[in-house]
């Protein structure tokens, strides 16, 4: 009954319904691409935090002996749970890896230039920081590298941008949700002598709003779905590349399980928000 009558208003003003519908997709879209970011900077966090590394840089003067000497001491404190030695020639076979699509640049760099290095793999990144703070003051060292620095990076870059999304997120839902009590005023306003008439016969105030009130939760459901399907087909679209520029950090593709979490949790956002903003519209023209 309730859903026939809620198929009607929508037939009787068709643009009204796209309208919401379509700010409704907007508003759950934002949502949707936010909330993957989020997901995707977590695992790259947690790759880094997960595989601490220092990386200590040798002078040029550095002898061999001395290096090797060095990560014998290291080695021998315990909080090291590997230490690698990359000699000068290796460094430049890594050099030549990551360059070998541009010639020029091959040619200009030779192993006499690149600095050998100790590559420090721990199990917990505290370990890391007593480590660094050991090496102060080596004379043979020319830098120490912690991964700190890109940790602190990404958090900072993450934190600016769930701060931006927040805000975006949060006018998108104010809109949305004057945009639905609007429309569902109107359509109130446009049925008011129907609805007189209704009263007269004996309907209760409840029976009467429940047509309005689901509309606007379909209106959410409907929004949130196309948003979600938006957002997740464009991450299926742009996820090959950006596999190809995380490199090591395996977070994507993600697990379905994770998107239908995410998909079941707007959905239910999305009525709810669609049943609040017809709700107040419901209070305001319906007294």
């Amino acid at each position: 009954m309730h859903l026939d009558t809620v198929a009607k208003y929508i037939r009787r003003s068709p643009y009204q319904s796209i309208a919401a519908t379509l700010v409704m997709t907007v508003t759950f879209f934002a949502i949707s691409v936010f909330a993957l970011l989020t997901i995707v900077s977590a695992g790259v966090i947690e790759y880094f935090e997960s595989a601490p590394q220092l990386r200590i840089f040798f002078k040029q003067t550095a002898t061999e002996d001395q290096i090797k000497e060095l990560q014998k001491q290291i080695e021998d404190t315990g909080r090291a749970t590997s230490v690698t030695y990359v000699s000068q020639e290796e460094a430049l076979k890594i050099y030549h890896d990551l360059t070998e699509q541009d010639p020029i640049l091959l040619e200009l760099v030779t192993s006499d230039i690149l600095p050998a290095s100790l590559e420090i793999q721990t199990d917990d990144p505290e370990n890391l920081n007593e480590i660094a703070a050991a090496l102060d003051g080596v004379t043979i060292i020319e830098q120490v590298q912690l991964p700190q620095d890109v940790i602190d990076t990404i958090i900072s870059w993450t934190e600016g941008a769930r701060r931006l999304g927040i805000g975006v997120i949060s006018v998108l839902l104010i809109v949305t949700m004057f945009v639905i009590l609007t429309i569902i005023g109107i359509k109130i306003t446009v049925r008011r002598e129907e609805i007189e008439i209704m009263r007269l016969i004996g309907a209760s105030n409840w029976f009467i709003r429940l047509p309005f009130l689901l509309e606007g939760m379909l209106y959410g459901f409907i929004g949130a779905l196309a948003g979600w399907t938006l957002a997740v087909g464009l991450l299926l679209y742009e996820t090959p590349g950006l596999k190809e520029k995380l490199g090591d950090i395996q977070v994507l593709p993600l697990s379905p399980i994770v998107l239908t979490e995410l998909l079941v949790a707007e959905l239910l956002f999305a009525i709810l928000l669609g049943a609040l903003a017809s709700y107040l519209a419901v209070l305001r023209y319906l007294k």
